[in-house]
């Protein structure tokens, strides 16, 4: 047989499926030989090392500081090079630091990738099986963004949990006033604007009269003094009013702690951002037209944001500075992290996750996730149902086809890819329009109607204007 026929494939018959073509699974072999399982609580820690490493190859820390120190050394005198350890609660950062400190290379593992076999569970047997999944490569690590990144990631996340503090005093305050009658969120579209707050002090003050409290309506505000002051008709009794001062004292508590928080991601901003990338040219005015919103940062957290990420993430329609925050924080300005931007969207949970077995999809729909970065982009794409833009027109046309949710999904998936096209190229967006996107779709459909035509055996010929 010549050469020729040896490499001859052999012709694929009419009506038989495709062959797949099979990945490359990699023998089971040990690949890390110097690998430590840790099993991680509250009270103790379980480290375990390979049998030849040290006698007893299993033992049992406390999580004091000092105790910590002891595991280091014993793992470094076990000529430990990589530690595997399961996400558990927060208990596992102060060990995953230290471990970091000392040199080694720390693996924290998705609690998915950990689920032991059938049997009796104990401490002793989750680190060895750890141990043992992470000398055969089979764990991967989390991904984690640099120790920068982390500390501003944990300030961004701290003024998260404040600003929904400050939401709750606001449902506490509306709670309050509807149990005295005075249906003010009936005239106000924000209780907590301008209007509503000099009331709401108004009334704590000790003041009564309707429309004494009507006079502090902003000019800005759509209803009349008269319709207003209708509202702030009621029954003020005490124990209302006490608890409407307890939660108004408590919304400006929090106000000045979310200022107090962005004082201290302004000076993180200054640390992280190296001197370098503060040398780029100034950024021009706003593409869009800006809305202040409440709890907007004091200072210019757009220009902040432009030198951390190298080019202007606002002129994407849908995202502002506070979403850009929450995303970058999350996945940090390098996208190299991952491979591609398919592996980029999936670690977000917006990738499709389906599950096919016997040639069939039996299940559709993303993975379920907490991210932090998708829950804001789903956010940020919910704007864009209203938005005369070419992402605002793609969400809409989602919608039509697959419905809200899924269209909303669909649009944060693109928002994604954009974000990760201009951290790589540096590129900034560029808007084309809703009409960009209908002569594209209006393009498919005359393709797709020509390839129909002939394949019956007609040609479609444009009737003349």
């Amino acid at each position: 047989m010549s050469q020729t026929q040896q490499r001859r494939q052999p012709r694929q018959s009419k009506g038989q499926p495709a062959q797949p073509k099979p990945p490359k699974l990699d023998a089971l072999a040990q690949i890390n030989h110097h690998a430590a399982g840790l099993d991680i609580g509250d009270a103790e820690i379980y480290a375990a090392v390979p049998e030849s490493a040290a006698d007893p190859a299993v033992r049992v820390f406390r999580t004091f500081t000092t105790d910590l120190e002891t595991l280091a050394d014993w793992l470094a005198t076990c000529h430990v090079d990589t530690v595997a350890m399961e996400s558990t609660g927060v208990y596992w950062i102060p060990i995953y630091e230290l471990l970091e400190e000392r040199g080694f290379q720390v693996y924290l593992v998705n609690a998915r990738q950990l689920k032991n076999v059938s049997g009796k569970k104990t401490d002793i047997l989750d680190c060895q099986w750890i141990q043992q999944l992470h000398t055969y490569g089979l764990l991967l690590p989390s991904f984690r963004p640099p120790e920068e990144i982390c500390a501003l990631r944990a300030l961004v996340r701290q003024r998260g949990r404040l600003t929904q503090s400050c939401s709750t005093e606001i449902q506490h305050m509306q709670k309050a006033l509807q149990q005295m009658n005075l249906k003010l969120t009936s005239v106000l579209s924000d209780v907590a604007g301008v209007t509503g707050l000099h009331i709401i002090r108004a009334i704590v003050a000790g003041e009564r009269d309707p429309h004494k409290l009507a006079a502090y309506r902003d000019r800005r505000c759509e209803k009349s003094e008269g319709e207003i002051a209708a509202a702030l008709t009621g029954h003020y009794k005490a124990e209302h009013v006490f608890a409407l001062r307890q939660a108004l004292a408590g919304y400006d508590f929090f106000c000045s702690q979310v200022q107090a928080c962005d004082a201290e991601i302004a000076q993180t901003y200054q640390a992280v951002t190296p001197a370098a990338q503060r040398t780029a040219p100034a950024l021009g005015p706003r593409v869009r037209r800006h809305i202040p919103q409440r709890h907007e940062p004091a200072f210019d957290l757009r220009t902040e944001l432009y030198h951390l990420a190298g080019v202007d993430l606002t002129t994407v329609n849908g995202l502002d500075v506070l979403t850009i925050q929450s995303v970058l924080t999350e996945t940090g300005v390098d996208p190299t992290r991952w491979p591609t931007v398919k592996h980029f969207t999936s670690w977000l949970g917006l990738s499709p996750d389906n599950q096919k077995t016997g040639g069939k999809i039996i299940k559709r729909g993303t993975k379920p996730s907490a991210n932090r970065a998708a829950a804001a982009l789903r956010v940020a794409a919910r704007s864009l149902l209203h938005s005369d833009s070419a992402l605002g027109a793609y969400c809409r046309r989602m919608r039509t086809k697959l419905g809200t949710a899924a269209a909303i999904t669909a649009t944060a998936h693109k928002l994604a890819r954009i974000i990760y096209a201009m951290l790589k190229t540096k590129t900034p967006y560029k808007d084309p329009g809703a009409d960009h996107l209908e002569a594209q779709v209006q393009q498919r459909k005359v393709k797709q109607l020509q390839h129909q035509a002939k394949a019956l055996g007609y040609e479609l010929t444009p009737v003349a204007a």
